[in-house]
């Protein structure tokens, strides 16, 4: 079992729009903070977007206005919302925990930092 997934990514023609999915296997509840980004290949790695355990939000200037992200802390799950794509958001998109807001033992132990997924490809055709 996979403790991250990222999922979501397909084809899409531009001004569409995508929402993708990033699941955390864990039985504990949750609250990460998690960033967003993608990588194209032969470039680096982009920041897209992160939302902190307080619930500020940050977006790169190239997706501001056009991306959201949220939580559904219940689910462990974060998700970007994606609208009017362009071919420029081309990209495999990851996600990944860095930061946790715990108040238990338990959180401590079952809610993982630094956990990457495998990727979901996004592709926007003109």
């Amino acid at each position: 079992q996979e403790q991250l997934v990222e999922s979501g990514g397909g084809s899409v023609q531009a001004g569409g729009s995508l929402r993708l999915s990033c699941a955390v296997s864990t039985t504990a509840n949750c609250r990460f903070g998690m960033n967003w980004y993608r990588q194209v290949p032969g470039k680096e790695r982009e920041f897209v977007s992160s939302i902190e355990t307080s619930g500020t939000t940050y977006y790169a200037e190239s997706v501001k206005s056009r991306f959201t992200i949220s939580q559904d802390n219940a689910k462990n799950v974060t998700y970007l919302q994606m609208d009017s794509l362009k071919p420029e958001d081309t990209a495999m998109y990851y996600c990944k925990t860095v930061s946790r807001d715990c108040s238990s033992a338990v959180c401590q132990m079952l809610c993982p930092l630094h956990i990457w997924g495998q990727g979901t490809q996004v592709t926007v055709s003109a």
